[in-house]
This record gives C-alpha cells, sequence and structure tokens, in this order.
C-alpha cells in the first residue's frame, strides 16, 4: 500500500494509480487518493467536526464544498451527535469511523485501507462497511488490506498473500472452488481423543475446534468420509454427526499455505494434546474455575458493569463477548483483582476476588491485546523477568524457558529483541510468559487482534491444548468467527448480560431472525430498494451476493424478492444460509435496545 500511494519507492517494478505512474510520477497523487493507515492520526484535542475541517484545509477543499461533505461523512458515518466531542473521548469504533471521514473528505479516486477494522467490534464494523458501501456506490476504487478472512468475502476481488508474494488472486467463489478436498463438519467424543486421532490420519489437513464441532479439510473427499467414522470407533471414539459444509476463505487461505509450506521448512510441531480432558465438561459434575454474582462496577454515575452473573467450568474455554465498551476489560480486570466490584461477588480458582486477591493471582495468567512483553527486551530477556515476577526457582525457570521457545517457534531466536519479532511469534511469547507459572485459570484480553489467520489457528490450537489439559480459558474476541472455539459465551451489551449458552445453544434458543443469501447483478444497485423493507434487520455485500438478516426467513424473502423483482437483478436462487455469530450478535443487540427504549418509554 505504501507503495501504491508513493510513500516507498519500489527496488523494481511499475505500478499506476488512478493514471499516476506511482514511480516516475508520486507528486502527482494529490487529491486522487486517499490513504487510511493502521494507525491512522487524529488530532485528540480537536472536536469531531475540528477534524474533519482541518483535513478539508489540508487539502485545499472549497470552503462550500467541504461543508456540504461533511455533512454528508458525518450522517453516513452516524457522528452527528458526536460532532462537538474531542476525538480522544470516542469510543474505537468512532475513531476508526472518523478516521474513514477525515479520509475521504477530498472526494478521492481511489481509497487505501490498511487494516482499517482491527480491533473494532463487530457492530462498528458493521457501520464502517456500510459506510464503504455509500462511496463504492458513488464510483471511488477501494484497496483494502485485512486479516479478517470473513472480511475479505465482502470484497469483489480478492488477493491472497504470502511472504511478499500474491499466491492467489480471483473473486471469493472462484477461489473456493479450488481447494483441492472436501470441508466436513463433525461431532466426535471424547473430543481430545477424536482430534489426536484425526490429525494422525493420512488425507486430513485441517483440523481445527470449535466448540464441540470438529471442522476438517480432507484432501481424498469423499472416498475419506466413508471410512472416517470406523476409524474413530475403532481409536474409541464415537461420531455423533458427519456433514459436508462450505468451505471458507479461511480454509482457502491455509491450505494455500500449507502447500507452500510443504516446499519449504517443515510446519512447526502442533502443541501435545493429552489422551483426555483433565477438566470434566459434562453437565452433571464440574468444579467451577469462575463464578461472578451481581458483579458491578461503576464509575461515578456510570455503571460500567451491571449485575453480571455466570459460572466457568475447569478447562473450559469461555468467550466474553461484546461491543467497545460494553465493560468486557472492566470485567475482566475486576476477575483479576485489579479492580474492585462496586457491589457483588465473585471467586476464582475457589478465592474471592476482594478478601483474598494476593493469595489468587499465583493461579492467574493474563494476556493482554498488546502481549504485556517489553520490546527493547531479548525474548530470552523477557521470560527471565516474568520467571521473576512469579518467583520461579532457577531450575524451574530453566525448564519452563524450554517449554515456551518449543512451543512459540522461538527455540535459537532468544537473542532477537522482541519489537523485531512477527506478530505471530509475539503473540505466543507472550501467552509463553503468560502461562509461564502454570496457572489453573488464564486471562485472554483479544489476544488475536490484528493477527493473521495462519497464526491465529496456530494460537487457537495452543489454547485447545492448554484447555484439554484442565487450564480454564476467559477469552474477549471481536473476531466473531474465533468465538466458534469457546465451549460457552457470555454476550455483554452496556454493562448487562443479555445472552449466555454454547454457539449451538445460542442459536437453537433464538427463534427469530434467519439468514438468506441472494445472488444479484449489481450489490450496489440492489441496497437501495432494500434499504426500508421493515422484514429486513440488516444488509451486506458479499462479493456479488447479498447476505440479508430477516426477522422471519419465509416473508423476509418474500419481501426480498418483491423489492428487487421490479428492478431485474436477482440472477439465482435465493437460498438460507447458516446464521453466524456475528448476525446472532446483532440479533441480541437489536432485541436488547427494543426492549431499553420500550423501558425508557414507560
Amino acid at each position: 500500500i505504501q507503495m501504491l500511494c508513493g510513500i516507498l519507492t519500489p527496488t523494481a517494478g511499475s505500478a499506476t494509480v488512478a493514471g499516476v505512474d506511482v514511480v516516475r510520477q508520486a507528486s502527482n497523487l494529490g487529491g486522487k487518493i486517499g490513504y487510511m493507515s493502521e494507525g491512522f492520526t487524529l488530532y485528540g484535542s480537536l472536536s469531531v467536526e475540528e477534524n474533519l475541517d482541518f483535513f478539508a484545509e489540508l487539502y485545499q477543499v472549497p470552503p462550500e464544498v467541504a461543508a456540504e461533505r461533511k455533512e454528508k461523512l458525518l450522517r453516513f458515518a452516524r457522528l452527528e451527535e458526536a460532532r462537538h466531542r474531542r476525538a480522544e473521548h470516542l469510543s474505537g469504533g468512532m475513531k476508526k469511523k472518523l478516521a474513514l471521514a477525515c479520509t475521504l473528505i477530498h472526494q478521492p479516486q481511489v481509497l487505501f485501507l490498511d487494516e482499517p477494522t482491527t480491533g473494532v467490534d463487530p457492530v462498528s464494523r458493521q457501520d464502517f462497511w456500510k459506510v464503504l458501501y455509500e462511496f463504492l456506490a458513488e464510483g471511488i476504487t477501494i484497496f483494502v488490506t485485512t486479516p479478517y478472512m470473513d472480511e475479505a468475502e465482502r470484497c469483489h476481488r480478492v488477493a491472497l498473500m504470502r511472504r511478499g508474494e500474491i499466491i492467489a488472486s480471483d473473486v471469493p467463489s472462484a477461489l473456493k472452488k479450488r481447494l483441492r478436498g472436501v470441508a466436513v463438519e463433525m461431532i466426535a467424543r471424547p473430543q481430545v481423543r477424536a482430534v489426536a486421532r484425526l490429525r494422525e490420519t493420512p488425507g486430513v489437513t485441517q483440523v481445527q475446534v470449535f466448540g464441540e464441532r470438529l471442522h476438517l479439510l480432507l484432501r481424498n473427499g469423499q472416498e475419506l468420509i466413508n471410512t472416517l467414522p470406523d476409524r474413530l470407533v475403532a481409536a474409541g471414539v464415537t461420531v455423533e454427526e458427519v456433514k459436508t459444509t462450505t468451505p471458507s476463505l479461511e480454509d482457502v487461505f491455509i491450505a494455500a499455505i500449507e502447500d507452500l509450506r510443504a516446499a519449504d521448512a517443515p510446519r512447526r510441531p502442533l502443541a501435545p494434546l493429552p489422551e483426555e480432558a483433565l477438566g470434566p465438561m459434562d453437565d452433571s459434575s464440574y468444579e467451577v474455575a469462575v463464578r461472578a454474582d451481581s458483579l458491578t462496577r461503576r464509575f461515578g454515575t456510570f455503571t460500567a458493569v451491571d449485575r453480571v452473573s455466570f459460572d466457568v467450568r475447569r478447562g473450559e474455554i469461555f468467550g466474553f463477548l461484546g461491543p467497545n465498551g460494553s465493560g468486557k476489560t472492566t470485567t475482566i480486570r475486576m476477575l483479576c483483582g485489579l479492580l474492585p466490584p462496586s457491589e457483588g461477588t465473585a471467586t476464582v480458582a475457589g478465592f474471592d476476588i476482594v478478601r483474598q486477591r494476593t493469595a489468587m493471582k499465583p493461579h492467574i495468567g493474563y494476556m493482554s491485546q498488546k502481549f504485556s512483553l517489553y520490546n527493547d527486551l531479548t525474548v530470552a530477556e523477557n521470560i527471565r523477568f516474568y520467571g521473576d515476577v512469579y518467583g520461579l526457582s532457577p531450575r524451574r525457570l530453566a525448564e519452563r524457558k524450554r517449554w515456551v521457545l518449543e512451543m512459540a517457534g522461538l527455540t535459537g531466536k532468544e537473542h532477537l529483541l522482541t519489537r523485531d519479532l512477527s506478530g505471530g511469534w509475539k503473540q505466543r511469547l507472550a501467552l509463553g510468559c503468560a502461562i509461564l507459572h502454570e496457572p489453573e485459570i488464564l486471562f485472554l484480553d483479544e489476544p488475536t487482534s490484528g493477527v493473521d489467520p495462519v497464526s491465529r489457528r496456530e494460537f487457537w490450537d495452543l489454547i485447545f491444548a492448554l484447555s484439554a489439559q484442565g487450564v480454564t480459558i476467559f477469552v474477549t474476541t471481536h473476531y466473531m468467527d474465533e468465538a466458534e472455539h469457546c465451549h460457552d459465551l457470555g454476550l455483554l451489551y452496556r454493562g448487562r448480560l443479555i445472552a449466555r449458552g454454547s454457539p449451538a445453544q445460542l442459536r437453537a434458543n433464538m427463534k427469530m431472525g434467519s439468514l438468506i443469501e441472494v445472488p444479484v447483478r449489481d450489490p450496489l444497485a440492489a441496497l437501495v430498494p432494500l434499504e426500508r423493507v421493515p422484514e429486513i434487520i440488516q444488509t451486506a455485500i458479499f462479493g456479488d451476493k447479498l447476505r440479508i438478516l430477516v426477522w422471519e426467513s419465509e416473508a423476509g424473502q418474500r419481501a426480498v424478492e418483491e423489492a428487487l423483482a421490479p428492478h431485474d437483478l436477482i440472477i439465482g436462487p435465493i437460498q438460507p444460509v447458516p446464521i453466524s455469530l456475528e448476525d446472532l450478535f446483532m440479533l441480541f443487540i437489536e432485541m436488547e435496545e427494543a426492549g431499553r427504549k420500550a423501558r425508557e418509554s414507560v
């Protein structure tokens, strides 16, 4: 992106952007492009409106044009009510939308966005993409980088990159058709044994744990589907369900990487799995690792966490979801003994978080979004520092250091400065430092934000291995596909726990809301007649299709057909598709907002 924007000079090759040679005539790009870097700088002491005015002057936009453009951008970004608020007081999602608005103030022909939604919650991400659709309809070309494969599905064309090379490029549907093999979903118990056996089975190229389900990629397709259940049964595994499923773009990307890896270095070994999970995972008998009872935290008159109650079982992966500012991090800080609750009680590893917090701390590990590493220290120095903090003996620290280096794939790289490590290596090193003292409970606060798909999958392999060994994992995440890995989920909104259950339970208990996929001739044109259809909750573009969340499947499909038929836009059958956790997330929030407004009107 920086070469295309004329910021970096290429070593070789050529490129044109908006008809301008970016090597010989980079200065002519001027107002033809907009560039929003990952760390786009807003001026915190200026208001939303003042930031827009500043960038309009910077790009020499005529005052009358700037005024009209500013109002339009504020409306599209839903920032009208925040126009006088200082930028430093905005939420993360609002800051991203303001940065986008500032980038668009001069009406560029081409918009470059470098990982624009990293660390942004699903609600803000939906708003962000809606703004992009509006300007796409004006004819702006959008070039976006993202580590999130579900976002890549929204693009007209996708290029997959590895080590500076494009390894595949096409429309998302065509990339999926190139995938060699069949994607399969399976429910098998005991799950840990099933995973261990599947990873040893020739032809099984990917094994991912998604809560109670296993997601597999089989190179030999139907032949292996027919024989796999018998192989597992012979190993003492009960297979409850096997079905083929549609591969994701992430499956395609991982498969392409694995094919290339086979030609270079061998893959770093996966974390070892015990034969059986140590933590009892049946409903009839379990140890409670974390228990919250009416946990509340106020800051002055503002209630950040409002009477939250839940239990987390030993050895469970518990996902804590919610928009920015919903109270997730505040809850984790209370559970870690860093912040006293205003009301309510909680126990972690059997210790009261207020009265016994000092005794509790050796039993917990914490990994923050920023990885809690010291960039000026080497890998070995970071490990030694945390070993000293946890009070490990020299002999024990030496043993644990070897384990961390092997787990993180950093053996032989102990001398490297942490700042020079890739995101995936930093992530695994931070995890190793957080569990150096072998805690019973591990708190992870958005641990994979901005990390590439390969590193993310390897990280979740490690998390699953820890869970199988009896470690309880309490994780917050903005990445809804990632929430599928969890055994149990809690959805926090405005400080209240509004939904709780496994991904399967949440889907089964949601009696309203369906997702349909509509192939259309012109996705942008199709958005217009759908804007005021009451049966629709939200609409998103996915390549040459629309994904439409409706309150009820049959009525919603009829309403969509009636709205689009006069424009002759539908080019194929409308199909129901499985509702994603992100769509479910939006449904719960819509229902909570409707209930809140009803309560306030009484």
